[in-house]
């Protein structure tokens, strides 16, 4: 649109082209880019923005165009504390940019910001709900570096300032985010109830609702909330991506493809929200879409948190020595409070994969201390980003198996006329389930396991995909990956289909014994025991029952 400006003002007079672009600049207002960074459009309200600039190089302008960067899904400290400074600038008095200037700080991890911040309001008297709002807003911007109780005394002081003309619905909303931090979901929900009515889009405020039911772990009102803010605008990105979450959740892979699709369809190109998208399909489990559109910004982006999506995917692809370059360039560029558990953990992991493969046996034993150190930090700290026992298991087996492996294997018409058939709707249960078997006649067990794996994602309580996926990984030689396998159909079938199973739960204590019989035997006789209550005919049980009891 600019190259097209451009080429209208030259071929008009003048006086024509200033009211032209006066007319285009006075579109741009604070609410528009309000409404903008609201919708995920954060490349549409840095152009709103930096046209308002143009017209009227304010500080506030520079103020608002700065805090777009620090609003997008990774801050760009960067870009941010330039227009700060600009502003500052233009008005060294200018409590707004200094309170983004402090914000920058405290998005780095420096708390001492907060009492920056706080002194800015006194400073200012308090007498501006815009600049109390935005000391709030700063203070609750970032997930480890905030403070809540400050926000929602400078909020409350702000909406009893606005109230003599009319509280924008954001400073509610805001107001209930603070509530969030605190842990405090009832007075988040009664500030987003007060948000509603106020709300131009109510789907804003829809989607907040539901995901705080999220938070709770409420997920059907939480749907819910998602389908009406969808209901009310079609084209609201965040529900999208707050829907892609939900279906994240429950495993739901295909439905949270088709999420991310029309979450990009409905955000902006701006670099930083494809990331988002990247890192979304990442936890999707997608990595051919996270690759693509990495690959497409990965130059336009400086944040640093583009090596560690980089190294996840590397590390996805088998490719070790590649990731810990990635991963090592992230740790060494960004702030530590970036670096979390589940990136040590995915250090251990790589390190675990040159272990594999280091021949010096030094090296080697340096190597296995240093993964299974890390890999302890991130199960120390719950995190689940990784299944951290699968991955180490798949590793010891060979590696990730990866569509590739799937191809070298062996296929025949059946195999194609099905993958086919997935491909056209990948929530097709029962072509997955012939997939997966037709894999298995094929004796193509990579293709198999991750046929299983899709079925697991698609209906993650069918036990019977768990028992398969074992049997796969113990025919293709991986009998680590195949106890986990094995183990969590154990633990998915439901009591009352117990007895329907019985062949298959004896069968699968049994290979859990037997695996694990060199390595635990108290577990070997526990799980043979099950496994003969079960069947107590079973001969290769019994057998091993007597060898393992002399």
């Amino acid at each position: 649109m600019k190259d097209i400006m451009n080429m209208n003002v030259k071929k008009i007079a003048f006086g024509a082209a200033v009211v032209f672009f006066a007319n285009f600049a006075s579109a741009q207002t604070l609410q528009d880019g309000i409404n903008s960074i609201d919708s995920d459009k954060f490349a549409q309200a840095k152009t709103n923005f930096t046209n308002m600039i143009a017209t009227a190089p304010t500080a506030e302008n520079y103020f608002y165009l700065g805090n777009t960067f620090l609003k997008q899904g990774e801050p760009d400290f960067a870009s941010a504390t330039e227009n700060f400074n600009k502003g500052m600038a233009a008005d060294g008095k200018s409590y707004l940019n200094k309170i983004g200037l402090a914000a920058v700080k405290l998005g780095k991890g420096d708390k001492s910001a907060i009492a920056e911040i706080q002194k800015i309001v006194t400073d200012s008297r308090e007498k501006d709900a815009e600049v109390l709002f935005r000391a709030a807003e700063a203070l609750t911007l970032f997930e480890n570096n905030n403070s809540p109780d400050l926000a929602i005394q400078f909020l409350n002081k702000a909406i009893e300032r606005a109230s003599k003309k009319e509280v924008p619905a954001y400073y509610y909303y805001t107001l209930g985010d603070a509530y969030r931090l605190k842990r405090i979901p009832g007075d988040a929900m009664t500030a987003y109830d007060k948000a509603l009515p106020l709300a131009k889009n109510k789907a804003s405020v829809y989607t907040r609702i539901g995901t705080l039911w999220m938070a709770a772990q409420q997920w059907q009102q939480a749907k819910t909330s998602i389908e009406k803010a969808i209901a009310t605008d079609a084209t609201y990105a965040p529900a999208y991506k707050a829907l892609a979450a939900y279906d994240i959740k429950y495993q739901q892979n295909a439905k949270a493809t088709q999420d991310l699709i029309n979450y990009t369809k409905y955000a902006d190109e701006d670099p930083y929200t494809q990331l988002e998208i990247a890192k979304l399909y990442f936890t999707n489990e997608d990595y051919a879409n996270s690759k693509t559109v990495l690959d497409k910004i990965f130059d336009k982006v400086q944040d640093p948190i583009k090596f560690k999506l980089r190294a996840y995917q590397l590390y996805a692809e088998g490719k070790y020595s590649e990731a810990k370059q990635a991963m090592d360039t992230f740790v060494s560029q960004a702030e530590k409070s970036r670096v979390q558990p589940a990136d040590q953990g995915l250090q251990g992991l790589i390190a675990a994969g040159l272990a594999k493969t280091e021949t010096d046996a030094a090296k080697k034993s340096a190597l296995t201390t240093e993964s299974q150190q890390k890999i302890a930090i991130a199960k120390a700290a719950k995190d689940e980003t990784m299944k951290w026992d699968l991955e180490l298991a798949n590793i010891s087996g060979g590696g990730a198996v990866s569509q590739s492996s799937v191809d070298a294997g062996p296929t025949n018409p059946t195999i194609e006329g099905l993958k086919q058939k997935v491909a056209a709707n990948a929530q097709d249960s029962d072509s997955l389930f012939k997939l997966a078997t037709a894999y298995q006649d094929a004796k193509n067990w990579n293709g198999a396991i991750l046929t299983w794996q899709k079925m697991i994602a698609l209906l993650p309580d069918w036990a019977p995909a768990y028992y398969s996926q074992g049997y796969s990984y113990q025919q293709a030689g991986n009998n680590d990956a195949a106890k986990i396998a094995y183990e969590k159909f154990i633990s998915t079938v439901k009591p009352a289909d117990q007895e329907a199973n019985k062949q298959t739960l004896a069968y699968a204590y049994f290979a859990v014994a037997y695996m694990s019989k060199d390595s635990d035997v108290a577990k070997t006789k526990d799980y043979l025991a099950k496994s003969l209550q079960l069947d107590p005919t079973y001969q290769d049980a019994v057998k091993l029952n007597a060898e393992i009891n002399k």
